[in-house]
């Protein structure tokens, strides 16, 4: 080193320093890139992000190797600056004391927290090119880094703590993916973000959530007058209607009404030639996931289904619609039996049908009702109450201000619902 210039040696230390930032900061940027971008720039053919995706797939050797090489770094700074300090100061002791401090001030700012903070901003911009000089150092330090992480994972097996090097093998849960479109909202158009929130929830929604009521399901009944029966058919508006023969309970089938159409036009419509037409009817235990069963109307080529419940009995019925407007949100296109539930009022209330679904009127009317147990807003009414309320009955309901006004057969047919801003006066 004595032949070594004194101006050689702090250019020397600079470069340590550089280097030292470099192994900072790509450590930083390795564990800080965004492996969905990565991924996308993996599909378009970046040949830097293929290299970074290989690195990570060994991060065990990736660190070894980034560690190893800072610490030969740091330890060389340390060790210039003491020659440099000796040639300067000679043997002084607080000379050397100052030395160290000043070298471990230096790499503590400019090459652990400054390339850091930068790695953590722009993690690609670091990552993508310094996977070029990490790969042949992997290479070369390969040795050494083997045996130091034999021992780290003969220790850790001692300790029974078990690792996993390959993050991509990492199972995310729905409510990780949940939160992660959540933090998207300043990437994501609001609609989008929500579309994709639904898409997530229909896990944990089930048909019994969504379906029609038993009592709202239009039938056709296969022993009715043929006037009616042509009269209904003529009259619907929906394009898939439940037939059953005597009792509601009795469903024997589906009729699509393109199919009927060409036995109305040549006047041959009777009960056996409808009878010929109906497809099988499907169906669906209450409990299934609004996801599984979307999968299930995909396999089976089928747009619907009647819900029953573990005995069998007919609870209500489904279709393929509903659950996209659980997704997308509520069509435009809408029968008059579904519409006119909500009325609202000149003094701000709303006059809601006690048959209304708590799903739909906190999805249309932007409520917050519970819809853990009762589906409908009688049901909740009922559940509240414990009895069948008299009209005029008020009552509140997670902070809603509600009034009974009409009860028919032991059902609340309409309910006024007051705004939270007069909870004071309700």
């Amino acid at each position: 080193m004595d032949d070594i210039s004194l101006n050689a040696l702090f250019g020397i230390l600079i470069v340590l320093l550089l280097c030292s930032a470099f192994f900072s900061g790509s450590e930083t940027s390795m564990m800080a890139i965004n492996r969905y971008r990565l991924n996308n720039l993996i599909r378009k053919g970046n040949r830097s992000a293929k290299l970074v995706n290989k690195l990570l797939g060994k991060v065990d050797k990736l660190l070894g190797s980034i560690l190893l090489g800072n610490t030969l770094v740091n330890v060389a700074a340390a060790a210039v600056t003491n020659i440099i300090i000796l040639r300067l100061f000679g043997q002084d002791d607080l000379a050397i004391l100052l030395g160290t401090l000043v070298i471990t001030f230096a790499l503590l700012v400019f090459s652990e927290i400054m390339p850091k903070i930068i790695a953590a901003s722009h993690p690609e911009r670091i990552a993508l090119p310094a996977s070029y000089l990490l790969t042949p150092l992997i290479t070369l330090f390969h040795p050494v880094v083997s045996v130091a992480s034999g021992m780290v994972k003969g220790m850790l097996w001692m300790l029974h703590i078990r690792i996993q090097t390959d993050q991509s093998k990492q199972k995310m849960t729905l409510e990780e993916l949940r939160t992660m479109v959540l933090d998207a909202e300043h990437f994501l158009p609001r609609k989008h973000q929500k579309m994709l929130l639904n898409l997530v929830d229909l896990e944990r929604i089930t048909v019994n959530d969504v379906m029609v009521p038993r009592n709202q399901i239009e039938a056709l009944d296969i022993c009715a007058d043929a006037t009616e029966v042509r009269h209904q058919i003529i009259t619907s508006h929906h394009t898939l209607m439940p037939v059953f023969e005597n009792s509601p309970d009795n469903i024997i089938g589906i009729l699509h009404i393109k199919r009927v159409l060409p036995l109305l036009q040549e006047e041959t419509l009777d009960i056996e030639a409808l009878r010929s037409i109906l497809m099988e009817p499907y169906f669906i235990p209450s409990d299934t996931p609004l996801l599984k069963q979307m999968q299930q109307f995909q396999e089976r080529q089928s747009r619907i289904g009647l819900v029953v419940d573990e005995y069998g009995e007919l609870l209500g019925l489904v279709t393929l619609e509903n659950i996209l407007e659980e997704i997308v949100g509520d069509f435009t296109t809408q029968s008059p039996t579904q519409t006119g539930k909500f009325l609202r009022q000149s003094d701000g209330s709303l006059l809601l049908e006690g048959s209304s679904s708590l799903r739909e009127l906190n999805r249309k009317l932007g409520m917050h009702l519970p819809t853990d147990s009762a589906k409908t807003l009688n049901g909740l009414i009922l559940e509240h109450l414990q009895d069948i309320p008299e009209p005029g009955t008020s009552l509140k309901i997670a902070d809603y201000p509600m009034e009974i006004i009409q009860i028919q057969d032991r059902v609340v047919k309409v309910v006024r619902v007051f705004p939270l801003r007069t909870n004071g006066k309700h």
